[in-house]
């Protein structure tokens, strides 16, 4: 681990900012607390950080605003903490575009966990980018184009603005298009954890790529939903199927 590697925690429970830095610190991170939102966004947005792990409930600006205003302009990954039971919190940061979240009070191991998950989906793209003569080639379904060395999405010619979590939920879906993909799969692809039946995370990504995509506005439907195992993204070719075959039935 790096150790110029470091975390931004901001949160106004100055005891729990110390019991972060004493977790993180043996794990080779450095650790920077902001104790109210306004200044926590500055450093946010300062570029000296590689996580920012965010609470909800603080002074000044909350955490949904400074989540907000974090979105306009980066995309640095963003572990959202909210308090236990408040699945309005949960839902309303995954929007905003946080890639995981983490009820309160959680165990100092399982913090480490995620913020783990999430940096090596980040950095094992960033190494493949470095890599040149192996950057992944870019996927093209329909009119989607993903470019996973320059973290780019096209629709037609429009950029795609998509959150590290949505980029990668949709790139899994692309290279299977055609193909069920299981929420199990996803969940542990995506989010680095196996999937429970009451985390409604995956489920909440995907709606936010299928809006990003314009799919419940042109009609048209990119990726659907299997009932009680996944979802898969409509190949072309596949439509065309399905509508040959339901010519010939009738």
């Amino acid at each position: 681990m790096n150790p110029v590697e470091r975390i931004l925690v901001i949160d106004d429970d100055v005891e729990l900012c110390s019991l972060v830095s004493e977790y993180l610190g043996p794990e080779g991170f450095q650790v920077e607390a902001v104790h109210d939102g306004d200044r926590g966004l500055e450093r946010a947005l300062a570029g000296d950080h590689l996580l920012v792990v965010l609470d909800v409930m603080l002074p000044g600006s909350n955490g949904f605003e400074v989540l907000r205003r974090i979105r306009q302009t980066s995309r640095i990954p963003v572990l959202l903490l909210t308090a236990r039971g408040e699945d309005v919190d949960r839902i309303v940061g995954l929007e905003l575009g946080a890639d995981d979240y983490l009820p309160k009070p959680f165990n100092p191991r399982e913090l480490v966990a995620r913020i783990r998950a999430i940096l090596r989906r980040t950095q094992s793209v960033a190494s493949k980018g470095e890599q040149g003569a192996h950057l992944p080639e870019i996927v093209r379904v329909g009119d989607i184009e993903l470019d996973p060395a320059t973290r780019t999405v096209l629709q037609g010619d429009k950029p795609v603005e998509m959150t590290s979590v949505e980029f990668n939920l949709l790139h899994i879906l692309l290279q299977q298009a055609g193909r069920v993909v299981s929420r199990d799969h996803l969940a542990d692809a995506v989010l680095g954890r196996r999937f429970s039946p009451f985390d409604r995370s995956i489920d909440m990504h995907v709606s936010k790529v299928r809006r990003k995509l314009g799919d419940s506005e042109n009609g048209s439907e990119h990726i659907k939903t299997v009932r009680g195992v996944g979802y898969i993204f409509v190949h072309p070719r596949s439509e065309v199927v399905a509508s040959h075959a339901g010519s010939e039935r009738e």
